[in-house]
């Protein structure tokens, strides 16, 4: 097993609505090896979205600590914590987030546009991942002209194309039919294993969860138990 890439300790995440106190997250614990799928898995409402959210630095711990590569992200200022962002992670979320009037290539190079790359090297670069993913050939289209499956191919070689450390995946595949979202769990798992990227996936799905390496189940707002799965093995572990 690698070194742990995410470490959160004691993690807090209280909201005030002004009338009351919601507690999203309380007392979380959590290590993620690098290399690992780590699916987190609980009812609406149990923390798995604001725990993403919080790991990742989209949102700020109440108390607790979240390290991730050994750096703490809460003391980072905001430009520095979106830069490490843009740089270390991928994002992948169920609605696929990607802009109507582009292309699906130029979906996948604007994050790299939005961090000071070349447009030559962007293309280049966003070209590469959506090869990678199988869409090649799709490169010119609009997502109003692809399918399901297709948009979130689009929505994963973006996440993809800085070759980030760690991808944020929130219900990858909650919009998606059946074959669709086999194939494209399917494809992370290659990612996983030839890329050796970590992925944290945010799923309602067991079948999803059971081809991860570990399954995290959340019941109001804390980690009620995991398991492993045995016959899967950790990239680079």
């Amino acid at each position: 097993m690698s070194d742990p890439i995410i470490e959160v300790t004691n993690l807090v995440k209280t909201y005030d609505t002004g009338s009351v106190l919601v507690h999203a997250l309380r007392g979380v614990d959590l290590s993620v090896a690098a290399g690992e799928m780590v699916a987190i898995m609980g009812p609406s409402g149990c923390g798995k979205t604001t725990l993403l959210n919080v790991g990742s630095g989209i949102d700020d711990p109440t108390e607790g600590l979240v390290m991730i590569e050994g750096t703490d992200i809460a003391k980072l200022d905001d430009n520095s914590k979106t830069s490490y962002r843009a740089h270390r992670m991928g994002f992948i979320f169920q609605f696929y987030n990607l802009l109507p009037v582009l292309s699906a290539v130029e979906n996948v190079e604007l994050p790299l546009l939005v961090s000071g790359t070349s447009p030559k090297e962007g293309r280049e670069r966003a070209t590469a991942a959506l090869e990678r993913v199988g869409l090649g050939n799709w490169s010119a289209h609009k997502p109003s002209e692809l399918s399901g499956g297709q948009r979130q191919r689009v929505t994963i070689a973006r996440a993809l194309v800085n070759n980030p450390a760690i991808v944020w995946a929130d219900e990858p595949t909650g919009d998606l039919d059946t074959k669709t979202a086999d194939d494209i769990m399917s494809l992370m798992q290659e990612l996983n294993r030839e890329q050796g990227q970590t992925f944290v996936i945010v799923t309602h799905d067991p079948g999803i969860a059971a081809r991860c390496h570990r399954t995290i189940h959340m019941v109001d707002g804390s980690i009620e138990r995991e398991e492993i799965n045995a016959e899967m093995t950790v990239a680079g572990g």
